[in-house]
């Protein structure tokens, strides 16, 4: 599989992410393709990651399938031959569309991530830490970091196409969407993740957090989009070496931030743009990590 910085298919394309490219089908569809692209620290690299792409489709492939109990979903398929057969222009863009391609339902998107956190980690241990408080609201005393959070914390986000998103209450999400909205996100939102941390955690996988995007469909039905507890939208620990109190080994591109934290320390990037060239070395450790990823949250390798 040959890895792919950008995408060039025969069909409109409508937006273009960090990761994903994309395409209008008609009026009532579009396509997802999921390039190798990495960025860190909000900074795209040069460099793409072999198979990244496909490891954050195919995850997210076999989320949708999981939780169709819970919750409706956009997905209407993730396999090349079913989409060529229902976009038939698409006709001969079969290696780049193998493993890397969704075909969705369109939807009209919330501006809202919904971040929700079973453990204390990451900016939000970095704010607790420093005020006792997530979002601005007051947390209970004595958390430790990498903490275990009992209920889990809803942590609704507004979404930023540059730059950080910026964490908001649930009072001014429900100022900008609306009360039944909000109300229905954040209960689907800890559906999924309910289901999806018991799932992995049978694999030996603890998802720490995670954020879910949601939108309406034709009919008017809100339904999960986008990709659901992927290594890049979730913080994935080892059941077996959690330890709370400190930082946790996780699967995600660790070892690129990691190569990224030395050069600035230094001096060699001022951690923007242009990023520094990484060594083959840390382009194979961060793609290997995302497969390991693949094959603890499924519980097979993956296969394209």
């Amino acid at each position: 599989m040959t890895t792919m910085l950008a995408s060039d298919l025969p069909l409109p394309r409508i937006g273009r992410g960090k990761v994903r490219d994309i395409y209008a089908v008609g009026a009532d569809r579009v396509l997802l393709l999921t390039t190798d692209r990495i960025s860190a620290f909000d900074v795209v690299m040069a460099e793409t990651i072999p198979m990244k792409g496909a490891v954050l489709a195919q995850i997210s492939a076999w989320w949708f399938n999981q939780l169709g109990s819970v919750a409706p979903h956009h997905m209407i398929s993730a396999d090349a031959d079913v989409i060529i057969g229902e976009v038939p222009v698409l006709k001969g863009q079969r290696a780049s569309l193998e493993g890397r391609a969704m075909l969705c339902k369109r939807t009209t998107v919330f501006p809202i991530e919904c971040v929700i956190r079973g453990y204390l980690s990451g900016s939000a241990w970095k704010e607790y830490a420093a005020q006792g408080t997530l979002a601005g609201e007051k947390l209970p005393t004595g958390l430790l970091e990498s903490g275990k959070l009992e209920p889990a914390i809803f942590s609704p986000a507004t979404k930023a196409e540059t730059g950080h998103d910026e964490n908001i209450t649930v009072t001014r999400m429900r100022e900008i969407i609306g009360e039944e909205a909000t109300n229905t996100l954040e209960r689907m939102t800890r559906a999924v993740y309910t289901l999806g941390e018991r799932l992995s955690r049978e694999h030996g996988i603890i998802i720490a957090d995670t954020k879910f995007e949601f939108g309406r469909d034709a009919e008017g039905r809100i339904i999960l989009i986008d990709e659901v507890m992927t290594p890049d939208s979730s913080r994935f620990w080892a059941v077996d070496v959690y330890k709370p109190g400190q930082p946790q080994p996780s699967f995600d591109k660790q070892p690129l931030r990691d190569h990224l934290d030395i050069e600035r320390r230094a001096g060699r990037w001022n951690g923007e743009a242009p990023p520094p060239p990484l060594p083959a070395s840390v382009v194979d450790a961060t793609s290997r990590r995302y497969l390991e990823a693949f094959r603890r949250v499924t519980g097979s390798d993956l296969r394209i």
